[in-house]
């Protein structure tokens, strides 16, 4: 065994069997172990931003990280984007770069860089290997960090730069076995001091594992006893939701929203969240959106154990043993007509089938998420770290990860334009994946955030900088290029009847919805 050969055996032992690859010259052992085992699965994607988003929403979906496999820096950089949001959602995953090597480094070959130097903004744990009898070590090291109860700013990305001469070198196994994750909970003190504070003013923020269903129901049993608000963060990395869960709204994006929602809050509740900060910096705008005669706790921090920290919070509040407000299946009844970001959600709600994972990115896919609360349960998967064209490639690893539930990427089609690439990867791998892509022709959120300057007329000049339509872009043209088929549609009579056509094929299929 070499020591490419004894990272897979590591990364097996421990249950991790899923890589998403681009790889060059210096993965080739690399390559060749992944081969040697029928265990492990090796999806192929034409661009490292891919690899990264579809790692992301892999893990989001199994909690298990799976690898990525990247060409050197230059390979790495270009996967960065979506490393951002992997680690904004705290996302285990770890990536597998080779290197030059040990010896060749000092030769500075065309495509030498300074690895650690590209992972270490988006990565928990960085090591450069430096021996083959170390790489079983090194990856078990890296497994322990992807899994590791980190704080918020930390996220749970672990970089592992491997030199090829380490790779083809002789290699050693160790021990395996899965990695035990302990969450620690909070003290009986924080709980009682917390509770002692609610009222029906008080606002709790939820974020990471309150979000699954348990954690979702225990909020709402806090939320029946106190007559409290309960929402999740703006861009949350999952949350369950539909019929039968409480209903939990959405911290709202701009600042002047969040500022008029915080003047009738007086206590404030942070359970896996962080205080509300605006997403940017805006002139005579504070960038703490808390008033300061906001009282603010902690329950506990993202990396704990929340579920528990809420249950025992209800406890102690003396809330239901069973939350009751639950929302009702309302589908909504279908009127044709034009297609915009709200019609195109009250269509999802119609007819998307249970326990669907819904996926988005940048545009109007935002616009389904209250909708859905009371049509169908589904997981939620949002852009975490705001870097636009995460969306379809979260779409495909989440697929991977489930594949007997059916995936939709709701996608703008500004951010689509950046990893387009995903559409061949989920063709080759059969992907249950339908992608809508809100066609509106313009980069929507740069229009409004420029007129939000105070300036009504746009000029020629920089009104092109937001305009996608010269050309236009053909996005079912595209889809049939990646080997996805595709149809185009203006009213939500034919987006339904496309809807009904994604769901009676198998594999991919792609909605270029043209909104009004």
């Amino acid at each position: 065994m070499n020591g490419a050969g004894s990272i897979i055996k590591t990364l097996l032992d421990a249950g991790v069997d899923c890589c998403f690859a681009n790889p060059g010259t210096s993965e080739m052992h690399l390559v060749e172990a992944i081969d040697a085992e029928e265990r492990f699965r090796a999806v192929l994607c034409l661009f490292e931003g891919v690899c990264t988003g579809a790692a992301d929403g892999y893990a989001r979906m199994n909690g298990l990280p799976a690898t990525t496999l990247l060409h050197l820096g230059a390979g790495l950089a270009n996967g960065v984007a979506n490393l951002h949001n992997a680690r904004r959602a705290s996302s285990p995953l770890i990536n597998l770069v080779g290197e030059h090597g040990i010896h060749h480094v000092a030769y500075d070959a065309p495509l030498t860089s300074d690895v650690e130097g590209v992972a270490k903004p988006m990565s928990a744990w960085v090591r450069t290997s430096r021996t083959s009898t170390a790489l079983a070590l090194d990856t078990r090291d890296a497994l322990q960090a992807s899994l590791a109860a980190n704080p918020d700013h930390m996220g749970n990305v672990a970089t592992m730069v491997i030199p090829v001469d380490c790779a083809w070198g002789e290699g050693r196994a160790v021990p395996g076995g899965k990695i035990e994750v302990q969450r620690v909970g909070v003290s009986k003190e924080v709980v009682s001091n917390i509770a002692a504070s609610f009222g029906k003013k008080s606002l709790m923020l939820i974020d990471g594992s309150a979000m699954s269903e348990e954690g979702v129901m225990q909020a709402g049993r806090i939320a029946e006893k106190t007559g409290c608000q309960v929402m999740a963060v703006t861009f949350p990395a999952r949350i369950e939701s539909g019929p039968g869960l409480p209903a939990i709204g959405r911290l709202p994006y701009f600042p002047e929203q969040i500022i008029e929602l915080m003047a009738g809050i007086d206590h404030l509740v942070l359970a896996g969240a962080r205080s509300p900060v605006s997403f940017f910096a805006y002139q005579n705008l504070p960038s703490d959106m808390v008033p300061d005669t906001c009282k603010v706790q902690v329950l506990a921090e993202k990396h704990l154990d929340l579920v528990s920290a809420l249950t025992d919070l209800a406890d102690a509040l003396g809330a239901p043993a069973q939350a009751t407000k639950l929302n009702i299946q309302a589908r909504p009844e279908l009127v044709d007509g034009p297609l915009n970001a709200y019609t195109v959600a009250k269509t999802l709600g119609a007819k998307i089938p249970e326990m669907s994972i819904i996926t988005t990115d940048s545009g109007g896919g935002a616009a389904a998420a209250p909708i859905l609360q009371s049509c169908v349960r589904h997981s939620w998967l949002n852009l975490t770290g705001g870097s636009i064209g995460g969306g379809g490639p979260v779409a495909v690893g989440a697929a991977v990860a489930c594949p007997d539930r059916p995936v939709f990427a709701l996608l703008g089609d500004g951010g689509a334009g950046y990893t387009i690439q995903y559409l061949w990867t989920a063709a080759r791998e059969k992907l249950n994946v339908t992608t809508i892509i809100y066609a509106n022709k313009v980069y929507g959120i740069l229009d409004v955030e420029y007129r939000r300057l105070g300036i009504n007329d746009v000029g020629e000049k920089a009104a092109s900088l937001f305009d996608l339509s010269n050309p236009t872009i053909s996005w079912v043209s595209l889809a049939k290029g990646y080997g996805v088929p595709g149809v185009e549609v203006h009213t939500v009579a034919e987006l339904a009847e496309a809807l009904t056509t994604a769901e009676n094929i198998e594999g991919p299929f792609l909605i270029e919805a043209k909104l009004s």
